[in-house]
C-alpha cells in the first residue's frame, strides 16, 4: 500500500498543479511565463509541481481572515457571470428573432405549396378536358 501511494501522490500532485496552471490567467502568473511554467511541471513532475505551488501563482490573501470566495474582486475581471438562458434578455431576443425568421419561412413554403397545388390542379383539368375531347 505504501509503494502504491509513493506512486500516486506525486502523480495527484502532477495533475493537480498542471491543471492548475492551465487555468491560471497569465497576469496571475508569477517568476516565469505560463508556457515555461507548464514545461517545467511537465519535465520536473515533482519539483515542478511544488514550484508552480509555491511561487508559480499570483496568491490572495483573503480579507479579514474569510475563505475567499469566486465572486471576489480578484477573480471577477477574469471569469464571466453566468446567467441563465431564461434570465439573459439577449439570448430572449434572439429567440424571438430566430422564430420570426422561421415563420415567415414557413408562410413562403406554404404560399409556395398551395401555388404548385393549384397549378397541379389546372394541369389535371385540362388534361381531362383534352382527353373527353
Amino acid at each position: 500500500m505504501l509503494r502504491a501511494l509513493m506512486f500516486i501522490l506525486p502523480l495527484a500532485l502532477l495533475i493537480y498543479a498542471f491543471i492548475d496552471c492551465l487555468n491560471t490567467p497569465e497576469d496571475e502568473v508569477k517568476h516565469l511565463p505560463k508556457v515555461v511554467w507548464v514545461i517545467v511541471i511537465l519535465l520536473f513532475p515533482f519539483v515542478g509541481s511544488i514550484g508552480w505551488l509555491a511561487a508559480g501563482k499570483l496568491r490572495h490573501a483573503p480579507a479579514g481572515g474569510r475563505t475567499p470566495s469566486p465572486f471576489s474582486t480578484g477573480h471577477r475581471n477574469h471569469r464571466h457571470e453566468w446567467v441563465a438562458p431564461d434570465d439573459n434578455p439577449e439570448f430572449l431576443k434572439s429567440l424571438r428573432e430566430e422564430n420570426k425568421k422561421d415563420e415567415a419561412l414557413l408562410k413562403d413554403w406554404e404560399a409556395d405549396l398551395r401555388r404548385r397545388e393549384e397549378e397541379l390542379k389546372k394541369r389535371e383539368r385540362g388534361e381531362d378536358t383534352e382527353t373527353e375531347g
